[in-house]
């Protein structure tokens, strides 16, 4: 990655200053280290398990919580990294969303004991002996956002992690995340409403986003990262038609622009290559083969820079 200099006043460049990452700690971090390793990009934890290294020039890299990652983006304690955007979400942060990478996508609902709701399903509008409804939830401020979207007449109890057990002695509902919904059913919660989805997001700083130098970098960065979730959702498709067969099948054939197409040795045929989404493999094969489709070979590929 070539990393942008400064003009420095006896007239050498200098290197810019380096690029502050903050990467996750917890859920998101298997996912969001292999994406980086995916896309050339090692990260070493090490003894320091903390400061990690990274194969990004001049780049000095922290683990962080998801929800510090957020913090200190806003204050421009750092200038790019990763988090939910549940968390930017609930904190409020002023930040610049560089890449949705779709990884750990997680809904934020609302769930309850089945015992607490109404005949009909519904939550009731006052807690146990007339008071106040309770809602338990590490968001406080998207609960209390969802609360006044609802009419419902209801305080939030801030907790810190396991918010599923607070129900039923000590909270009517949660607004909590979830991903397979198991753990509320295991805890005898029935989700009554989605508040919000999230996945993990490439956020910046608006500091690092608005300098020239810095951005270019970040937008190097995103460009090494979309490679490789496209690449993720595509196969690389080779086959040889003869030319006859040649334009309807190209009339079938998905891909990023155009395919490439070379001719075969003795005019016997043209081969055919191009990216195609994997989800349409299994329909497609097929109609190729009967559009006069041979020696279809399919391969993974790693990056695809479009």
């Amino acid at each position: 990655m070539t990393i942008p200099t400064v003009e420095r006043s006896d007239g050498a460049n200098a290197p810019s200053t380096p690029l502050k990452l903050a990467l996750p700690k917890g859920r998101l971090q298997d996912g969001v280290l292999q994406l980086l390793g995916d896309a050339g990009v090692s990260v070493t934890l090490g003894g320091r398990a903390y400061r990690p290294t990274v194969t990004l020039e001049n780049t000095e890299a922290k683990l962080l919580k998801p929800q510090n990652v957020v913090e200190m983006l806003s204050v421009g304690a750092r200038d790019v990294g990763f988090a939910g955007a549940d968390w930017a979400l609930e904190k409020r942060a002023s930040l610049v969303e560089l890449l949705d990478t779709r990884l750990n996508p997680v809904r934020i609902v609302a769930a309850a004991p089945r015992e607490r709701l109404n005949a009909d399903g519904g939550l009731p509008t006052r807690g146990l002996g007339g008071r106040r409804l309770v809602v338990a939830s590490e968001y406080a401020q998207v609960a209390k956002a969802w609360i006044e979207r609802s009419g419902l007449d209801a305080t939030v109890l801030r907790t810190y992690g396991a918010t599923e057990v607070f129900p039923p002695e000590d909270a009517d509902l949660i607004v909590d995340n979830t991903s397979t919904g198991s753990t509320l059913q295991a805890n005898g919660l029935v989700i009554v409403d989605e508040v919000l989805r999230s996945s993990t997001r490439l956020f910046a700083s608006e500091a690092a986003a608005s300098d020239p130098a810095k951005r270019a970098r970040l937008d190097q960065l995103v460009m090494l990262l979309v490679s490789v979730l496209d690449a993720r959702s595509r196969v690389m498709l080779e086959l040889n038609v003869s030319p006859k067969d040649l334009d309807r099948l190209l009339d079938v054939l998905p891909c990023m622009r155009q395919p490439t197409i070379s001719p075969l040795r003795g005019e016997g045929g043209f081969a055919v290559r191009a990216a195609v989404p994997k989800a349409d493999v299994a329909t497609l094969v097929p109609r190729l083969k009967e559009l006069g489709g041979a020696d279809i070979c399919i391969s993974t590929v790693s990056q695809l820079v479009s």
